[in-house]
């Protein structure tokens, strides 16, 4: 039987709070950008109108949209008015290169792309080789007032690309004069995707992630409902988001503590240090999310001490698990915790903190209500005693199980158990008798760099992709800065000639997103492999490991 509260979830939409807000407090600022405010009800207006103008451009319900830009109210805007058609979001990163862009538009079938100018040459290089019909074209500023883009402009504040018209380039700001789409298009909550998210494939190529809207209204529910609670003040605090919205972990907060409960927020452009710590204090923010790199940038800073900073009490941190050495600098400082936040883009958001108590150190937190985690015997798949190491495991009767375009994929990842489907998450753990769950290690495929879950096998793959290279090993290098630094490890043709380190990075700064290139090249004869001829990653990554060990010593 579901009960009322269950029924009240399968009715929502991705957008369902925010148009109840936006009735609620119509003058109270919705988005802070730039210095820009944008009110509930101009954010609502705005994005009805780009709904209008993607559906007489012949956007239809379920088709894919791209969306290729930074953090901007335009990425709001999008995000808001696709939905609202009933057509499915693809974030992606903006400093993708057109060789991933290109597989992205493949994979998805998205036939409509939103990009920067500054990245408009890389759709430009792809457009006729794929079955996009329509660009469109947008600058981060575009939106802010005349002044403002003349003194950005007078002193050379604003990246600005080339952009050649044609009758199937369009301009983000121009569509905004379009009459709105009144009446949102009917939904089913668990049969039409909201989004697809590409996450890094174990054979090379990226994962897209369909994700439902009750899949993803479910956690953010949780956060807003369950973790946050009465902590939030519906209609009066501030949240400053400065992880990129195409991030699962920044869209679902950006939602849950702002846009579903008639917050400001302040969106951050790039991860600009004094810019940031300039807003809190101005903004008054209390709500706050950063992955560790972040965190550990803004104590680092020489300036830290300057901003008031005393409005924060709630900061999460996500992407990677926090060093005890930066919790204990932040605490000491600022004399409030961080608390922890766990996902994946399969699973959602998946653990946090309670933040009604101290968080205890190396915990990732408890599952949300909607999600059911348990920890297994990676092989057998048997759950182990309270305590003990294993494999998470999550699963949700909300999510989507399955990977676009990915049979082999998705048979790898999700596992039956019982009546239940499970998405392996590739994490180490261990579970207290208080059901709050520990980060032990990650798979040798995953690397955590600034914050991003990097694919090996992705890296692998584009270095095996040169002339010259016949095998290659890619690890993680323990580094406190960044997490883990990149490290390939390998293997060229008897003759090849010429070929050093710098001409591979250069190669994969040609076809990867800048923070997926690897940091060091080494050469050597052959490589670790099983007898079935299974790369031995893992072996390498302990060599690694020993040998940083060894330095330190």
């Amino acid at each position: 039987m579901i009960n009322t509260a269950e029924q009240d979830l399968l009715n929502e939409r991705t957008y369902t709070r925010f148009d109840r807000i936006s009735e609620t407090y119509p003058s109270r600022p919705a988005v802070i950008y730039l210095g820009q405010t944008f009110s509930y009800q101009k954010l609502r207006d705005l994005s009805e109108r780009f709904a209008g103008a993607l559906m007489e451009m012949g956007v239809k319900p379920g088709d894919r949209v791209i969306v290729y830009i930074a953090n901007c109210v335009q990425w709001v805007i999008a995000f808001l008015g696709i939905q609202k058609l009933g057509a499915v979001i693809v974030p992606v990163a903006p400093i993708y290169t057109s060789h991933e862009l290109k597989y992205m538009i493949e994979d998805s079938g998205a036939e409509t792309i939103i990009c920067l100018d500054t990245n408009f040459c890389y759709v430009q290089e792809v457009i006729e080789k794929t079955v996009l019909k329509r660009i469109i074209v947008t600058n981060l500023v575009d939106l802010l007032p005349l002044w403002k883009r003349f003194l950005g402009v007078l002193f050379d504040k604003i990246p600005t690309g080339k952009i050649e018209g044609g009758p199937n380039v369009h301009r983000f700001k121009g569509l905004l004069r379009h009459a709105p789409l009144l009446h949102p298009v009917e939904i089913d909550p668990v049969k039409d995707l909201a989004y697809i998210l590409y996450t890094g494939g174990t054979t090379g190529f990226p994962k897209g992630v369909p994700g439902n809207h009750i899949g993803m209204t479910s956690y953010v529910n949780d956060v807003t409902d369950d973790v946050a609670g009465d902590q939030l003040r519906e209609g009066q605090d501030v949240y400053i988001a400065v992880n990129p919205l195409f991030h699962i972990m920044a869209m679902g907060l950006f939602m849950a503590v702002g846009l579903n409960k008639g917050n400001a927020t302040v969106l951050m452009p790039m991860p600009q240090v004094d810019a940031i710590l300039e807003s809190i204090e101005r903004y008054g923010v209390r709500w706050m999310l950063g992955v560790p790199a972040l965190y550990r940038m803004i104590l680092d800073s020489d300036r830290f001490d300057r901003y008031d900073l005393s409005s924060l009490v709630y900061c999460f941190c996500g992407g990677d698990v926090l060093p005890e050495e930066i919790y204990n600098r932040w605490q000491n400082n600022l004399k409030i915790p961080i608390y922890q936040v766990y996902g994946s883009t399969e699973a959602g958001h998946v653990c946090y903190s309670r933040i009604d108590k101290t968080p205890k150190p190396g915990t990732i937190g408890l599952p949300l209500k909607s999600r059911r985690c348990i920890v297994v015997d990676p092989d057998t798949l048997v759950p182990v005693a309270t305590g003990k190491s294993g494999e998470l495991l999550v699963t949700s009767p909300y999510t989507i199980k399955s990977y676009l375009n990915k049979p082999e994929e998705t048979q790898k990842t999700y596992v039956q158990i019982g009546a239940e489907t499970y998405c392996r998450m590739s994490d180490f753990v261990r579970q207290d008798e208080d059901g709050e769950l520990y980060y032990l290690e990650r798979s040798a495929d995953i690397i955590k760099h600034k914050g991003y879950r990097v694919s090996a096998s992705e890296v692998e793959s584009i270095l095996q992709d040169h002339p010259t290279v016949i095998g290659a090993c890619v690890v993680g290098v323990t580094d406190p800065k960044v997490g883990e630094r990149i490290k390939a490890i390998v293997v060229l043709k008897e003759d090849a000639r010429g070929v050093g380190g710098m001409d591979l990075i250069r190669w994969c700064s040609d076809h990867l997103a800048p923070y997926k290139v690897p940091s060091y090249i080494e050469f050597r004869d052959m490589l670790p492999k099983s007898k079935v001829g299974k790369l031995l990653r893992r072996e390498v990554r302990d060599e690694e490991r020993r040998r940083i060990s060894k330095n330190i010593k």
